[in-house]
């Protein structure tokens, strides 16, 4: 339900949206075609992110990570085939990614409830699991209070990501494509970091529900090394061949050395934000949510919001404000 009306209202408030956070006029078009696409499809995206959730919590992450793998194959493959209009599909430009995306993510999904079903297993989606598909307050209200504080402060992430690239739109479009670029190379550090987060908050739960506060310290000791070794494995290869992987997103010179020198300067921090992922992962995976959620919003709000609109537009560091202010939060 909430997808569905995210993703209504997102969809036809998109254009003053893109106004409001100063899109440049010269990629708008393009900009508006292929965020209405990604509103439209939150339902499919919302579903899909519950389901391997669940999954995931009663401990398989096998068979999430295999349909994760499939989608992606699909996404990789999709996005030129309706660039280039393969086999007579139609061209959608700059919004193949979203539509692929999309595409992959629905079979994905569908692939990921029929294997449920054919195994048996007590998450299949059924005539059963229809059936119950009822609000229960008692579990709603558990809910409301464990998932309400991580919720503000995705949301607050959301709004202080909103507000930076604002900033970054007020420099020109190649600016923005820049920052763009960057964010495909981050995410792959960023998302490793984010995934031993929940691996992490999922063990602490189980041990928690089966009593073994004792394990508490070595999942956190585990999942903070495995943080630092990979982190630092891939932002090593990031800065190795940060030229070669950005000129897969961007070609042209001026925007390949805008974003070069994001790059270099914000990369690394991202091991210390894996760092908060696995501890705040930890305390919430105990019922604690309030402080990890407050320092959350401070660190965004109270520090990287005002530091990147200072250094950026009240000082001659220009555009390399904006980028300094992701290592001061973390």
């Amino acid at each position: 339900m909430l997808g569905v009306v995210v993703g209504i209202a997102g969809g036809f408030f998109t254009t003053p949206i893109l106004r409001l956070i100063g899109t440049p006029a010269d990629i708008f078009p393009l900009t508006v075609a292929y965020a209405k696409i990604t509103f439209f499809a939150l339902p499919v995206f919302f579903v899909y992110l519950g389901y391997t959730t669940f999954v995931r919590g009663v401990g398989d992450s096998q068979t999430p990570f295999y349909f994760l793998i499939l989608s992606t194959l699909l996404g990789l493959v999709l996005t030129p085939a309706f660039i280039r209009g393969w086999i007579g599909l139609p061209q959608f430009g700059v919004a193949s990614a979203a539509v692929a995306s999309t595409l992959a993510t629905f079979i994905g999904l569908v692939g990921l409830l029929v294997v449920l079903r054919r195994r048996n297993d007590p998450l299949a989606f059924d005539g059963a699991m229809f059936r119950a598909m009822r609000l229960t307050p008692a579990i709603v209200a558990a809910i409301v209070r464990i998932g309400l504080p991580s919720g503000i402060q995705f949301v607050m992430v959301s709004l202080a990501e909103i507000a930076v690239i604002s900033f970054v739109n007020h420099f020109g479009s190649t600016a923005t494509a820049a920052y763009g670029a960057v964010n495909q190379i981050v995410s792959y550090v960023q998302f490793p970091a984010l995934s031993i987060g929940i691996a992490a908050s999922i063990f602490g739960a189980q041990s928690i529900g089966a009593g073994r506060y004792d394990r508490l310290g070595s999942i956190v000791r585990s999942a903070v090394t495995l943080n630092y070794v990979i982190g630092g494995i891939l932002i090593t290869i990031a800065y190795t061949f940060d030229h070669a992987l950005l000129s897969a997103f961007v070609r042209d010179a001026h925007t390949l050395d805008i974003a070069h020198d994001l790059l270099v300067l914000t990369l690394w921090s991202y091991v210390i934000f894996g760092n908060n992922s696995v501890l705040s992962g930890v305390m919430r995976s105990s019922g604690t949510v309030l402080w990890p959620t407050l320092i959350s919003v401070f660190s965004i709000w109270a520090v990287e919001v005002p530091v990147a609109y200072g250094l950026s537009q009240h000082t001659s560091l220009g555009l390399r404000g904006v980028w300094l202010a992701y290592p001061v939060r973390s």
